[in-house]
């Protein structure tokens, strides 16, 4: 790799930890803080997530594996509450290098694509619902809420992205690096058990 896509990476990697960006909106505003033409190859994920890693290890040693705890206890309730959808945690809180600025995301796969709405309307659960980017790239529906995030002491976005059932079984296969890109609650139990 060059010196200019590890530089991207970096400063992008600064901005996932200090301000909860995305990786893609990370890199793009990246670009833009170097001064670099928007046409500029950036790095891949696994780079910038290397380098969140390397930025927590150095500023955030003391704090992160707290607040990571916090959130992947409050995606536990949730996956809980949501376990008829067959729920699984990807992302940050997922993959261990989420902070107090992350995000949750729960991908919900439902027999019915409208049955996890109804379920949070029955239960008075106030939500907002977009359209986002699938991880097989197709377009899906996100229900987001805010919720109190007790460990934290504030409170944190829950995204349910719907998928459709048979979706599950393309959701389980391994990342580049052998790792998988989402857990259900089981695995995300025994991640928190490993780390204590």
């Amino acid at each position: 790799m060059n010196s200019l896509s590890q530089e991207i990476a970096a400063t992008a990697a600064r901005m996932v930890v200090e301000e909860g960006l995305e990786y893609g909106s990370a890199k793009r505003r990246a670009l833009k803080q170097m001064g670099l033409p928007a046409r500029t190859a950036l790095p891949g994920n696994d780079v910038v997530e290397a380098e969140v890693r390397d930025y927590i290890d150095v500023f955030c040693a003391d704090s992160q594996p707290a607040e990571l705890a916090a959130l992947r206890q409050l995606a536990v309730v949730w996956m809980e509450r949501l376990a008829e959808f067959r729920p699984h945690l990807s992302g940050a809180v997922w993959r261990g290098t989420a902070t107090a600025l992350s995000d949750i995301y729960l991908q919900l796969f439902c027999d019915d694509p409208k049955s996890a709405e109804i379920r949070l309307i029955d239960h008075q659960v106030r939500y907002e619902v977009s359209t986002v980017q699938g991880f097989q790239g197709e377009t899906v529906d996100a229900l987001s809420m805010v919720c109190s995030c007790p460990g934290l002491s504030q409170r944190t976005l829950v995204h349910l992205m719907i998928y459709d059932r048979d979706d599950l079984r393309g959701a389980l296969k391994l990342d580049t690096q052998g790792r998988s890109s989402r857990g259900d609650s089981s695995a995300l139990k025994r991640l928190i058990e490993e780390v204590k």
